[in-house]
């Protein structure tokens, strides 16, 4: 049986306990595991009222994993990296979210795969498109490749 792949953003904009935003993006892909390629770090502007640039990246990883057991997971990474909740768009050292997932599309217990927001995000479709760009969103049906062009005319 293959084992099931998830394409995983992550975020930083804060220094942490490892470090500048880029190198808490390295800890947290040594933290996550099962890693099966990992785009190159962006910096990027933030969204919202943030004034801090962020480092973004995107990483393939293999897991046997629910949607909602690694999302379980991907919080308690976030929450050992110092992320507490609260307001929305503030500054972070780690946010890590669920984009795609090999098996399709997940719709159940308060989670939603593929990403509500991810065609919408330059900073998530351009690394994605260096690791995985011929990956088809289970929705529309584009290649992420498309997703990004399709992004970029805008």
């Amino acid at each position: 049986m293959i084992t099931p792949v998830y394409a995983i953003a992550l975020g930083s904009n804060r220094p942490g306990r490892h470090g500048r935003p880029e190198a808490e993006i390295a800890a947290a892909l040594a933290a996550l595991g099962g890693l099966v390629a990992v785009s190159p770090v962006l910096r990027t502007s933030p969204l919202g009222p943030s004034k801090r640039r962020f480092a973004n990246a995107v990483a393939l990883v293999a897991s046997d994993e629910t949607p909602p057991a690694l999302l379980a997971r991907l919080k308690a990474i976030e929450r050992d990296f110092g992320r507490r909740r609260g307001r929305r768009w503030d500054a972070r050292v780690m946010d890590l979210d669920i984009i795609l997932w090999s098996q399709g599309a997940w719709g159940e217990r308060g989670l939603t795969v593929p990403h509500a927001a991810f065609r919408t995000r330059d900073f998530v479709l351009r690394p994605l498109l260096s690791v995985a760009p011929g990956w088809r969103d289970p929705v529309s049906g584009l290649t992420v490749r498309h997703l990004a062009a399709r992004l970029a005319r805008r």
